[in-house]
């Protein structure tokens, strides 16, 4: 193990123990994204439950049309949480002769993989996978990418912030990008019963998206948790308007994580991930107080699945 991956480590098993010793108990929602997480991400993407991706993916293509002429040619299309950059196809092909993409994601195994097939398809473009927690500064290596710059931050993962958080992530991302245009997009669904079944359901892909976290404790660092002993749950919650994951202990029981003892009571939870729904108003108003500047904005009739451009 290097030195970069031992501190990845020693940051993990410090979430963790700090996470799952608070009240109540939490883990981190970005160690959701190991490869296995990726996939099945990948998967509940693809599945009929999950309306976001359906939604934003309708309105891409339009939105990659008119966003084209407003950012120039030759541009370098930076994204943050690129995942499988499958999304990022549909932009690259309205783009006027992209010059670069840079692939933003916290799993380098999975981005890595993804950069390679998406490569064969535009050999004109220079691709750099970056793998950079985008919740904390992120500082592009020198040459990848040079003006004009499009950030692209797709699906709902803004959400994965409170409003607080999401405009420090939109402060960072203007210091990153610098001078640029963003394309991000937002949800503000309130529907419960949608809800539920995008976050609750998805066919068991999502309790096991979470429970997967379970597996990285016992991988990576040592642990002995049960996932057998955990239930999935989505939850709607309130000021602001948010979906929970939380993962619910069946029966009482203790695991070890590191030199530490963790208890959990039957009926006690773990919430592993937040997803904030916000309108498209409350959203640029947001991303105004952090300088970028509102250009467009288009939105989903059916489900209100916001994309908006702004600009620094």
């Amino acid at each position: 193990m290097n030195g970069a991956e031992e501190g990845a480590r020693a940051e993990f098993l410090a979430d963790a123990l700090a996470g799952l010793s608070g009240h109540p108990k939490t883990l981190p929602g970005k160690y959701l994204w190991d490869e296995t997480g990726s996939d099945l991400f990948d998967r509940i993407c693809a599945h009929p439950d999950y309306y976001p991706t359906k939604r934003e993916m309708a309105l891409l293509p339009g939105v990659a049309s008119e966003v084209a002429p407003l950012v120039g040619s030759g541009v370098s299309v930076v994204e943050f949480g690129s995942g499988a950059s499958r999304k990022i196809r549909t932009l690259l092909d309205a783009l006027d002769a992209p010059a670069a993409y840079v692939a933003l994601d916290i799993s380098k195994a999975y981005l890595e993989s993804a950069i390679e097939r998406l490569a064969a398809h535009y050999p004109g473009v220079t691709m750099t996978p970056v793998t950079a927690d985008y919740s904390k500064p992120v500082r592009l290596p020198p040459g990848v990418a040079s003006p004009p710059i499009l950030g692209f931050f797709p699906g709902t993962s803004i959400g994965n912030f409170t409003p607080d958080q999401a405009g420090g992530f939109l402060g960072r991302a203007r210091e990153t990008l610098g001078p640029s245009h963003f394309l991000v997009g937002a949800d503000p669904t309130r529907d419960a019963a949608r809800l539920r079944r995008a976050y609750g359901e998805s066919g068991g892909l999502m309790a096991a998206l979470h429970l997967n976290l379970f597996e990285r404790l016992n991988r990576e660092l040592g642990a002995d948790f049960d996932r057998d002993n955990f239930r999935h749950e989505a939850r709607l919650a309130e000021d602001p308007f948010r979906v929970e994951a939380h993962l619910v202990a069946i029966r009482p029981a203790s695991y070890r994580l590191g030199d530490r003892t963790i208890t959990v009571a039957a009926g006690e939870s773990i919430r592993t991930d937040t997803s904030h729904k916000y309108p498209p108003d409350v959203f640029r108003t947001l991303a105004a107080a952090q300088g970028w500047e509102p250009v467009r904005q288009w939105i989903d009739e059916d489900s209100g699945f916001s994309l908006h451009l702004f600009r620094a």
